[in-house]
């Protein structure tokens, strides 16, 4: 008899990938952690091959967890768009999403492709602009919501993750021994660089700022070639960095607060709800994975 595979071990499977622990993925299927343990024993025994390490309940997957990972994911997208084929009330309609470069680099990829997925008769109109620039496009309403940096000009926006702001320097330099140090951070109306100067006078370090951009890829290629010293959030550190701390004399920085910025200033709408809280879920779960790591 041909093996079937049951959709719901599967997702359960998927939560547990995804989240990096057995006990996060319990909250996010709703089970209990021992439904969820004889789930994954259940599958297990359809495949005939262990997924997991052999160290309890540890998320680590094997090869051929590995390999089932793929199917899993295909066979779910597929069950979810066949049932959506058939939705006559699947939501439909256009939303535009404002985020800086760096925040549509590190995490649109996830966040699109599950919407996507659920949703695949949604329109999603993504512009890429620094903070200040998003904030008065929400604001004029040419923008439905905006993934932004948490600061004094976005006091209503829900703060949905928050990571260190780091000090970062190529792993290959010793730039930071240097008697002024060079910099590259954003333009003059970035958070992060008003924290990171207002940190160095705070010590006494001289400086001089060497390089200016709204592009994390070239503030990130001016740090990889040895050139300057930059700040930036723990989950956008890229092979090739060392991270700078208080034992190199620099000052331990404010945590970066990412935030979901809504228009107040007309009704949402549930098209728009739906793609807010796949934000919410996606930097959520990118959270958990890093915490278990």
């Amino acid at each position: 008899m041909a093996m079937m595979l049951d959709l719901d071990q599967l997702r359960t499977f998927i939560a547990i990938c995804d989240t990096g622990s057995f006990t996060r993925a319990a909250e996010v299927v709703h089970k209990t952690q021992s439904a969820v343990s004889m789930q994954m024993r259940r599958l297990e025994e359809r495949i005939g091959k262990p997924i997991f390490g052999r160290d309890g309940r540890s998320a680590k997957l094997t090869e051929d967890g590995e390999r089932l990972l793929g199917y899993a994911r295909r066979l779910i997208r597929l069950s979810d768009e066949t049932v959506a084929a058939f939705d006559d009330d699947e939501l439909s309609g256009r939303v535009r999403l404002g985020t800086p470069d760096d925040y549509a680099d590190r995490f649109l990829p996830e966040i699109l492709a599950r919407f996507s997925r659920s949703n695949p008769r949604v329109e999603v109109t993504v512009v890429c602009e620094p903070t200040v620039q998003l904030v008065e496009c929400v604001r004029n309403g040419s923008l439905d919501l905006a993934i932004v940096t948490n600061h004094e000009l976005t006091p209503t926006a829900e703060v949905v993750r928050q990571e260190p702001l780091l000090w970062v320097v190529s792993n290959h330099h010793r730039i930071e021994e240097e008697d002024v140090l060079p910099l590259a951070l954003g333009r003059d109306t970035c958070c992060w660089r008003k924290s990171a100067q207002e940190a160095l006078n705070g010590t006494g370090r001289r400086f001089r700022l060497l390089y200016a951009s709204n592009n994390s890829t070239a503030l990130a290629a001016a740090v990889l070639a040895g050139l300057a010293i930059s700040v930036f959030p723990e989950s956008a550190l890229r092979p090739g960095m060392r991270v700078l701390g208080e034992a190199e004399g620099f000052p331990r920085l404010a945590p970066c607060q990412i935030a979901l910025l809504r228009a107040a200033n007309r009704p949402s709408t549930a098209t728009i709800d739906a793609l807010a809280e796949h934000i919410i879920s996606s930097l959520d779960n990118l959270s958990m994975r890093i915490a278990a790591e």
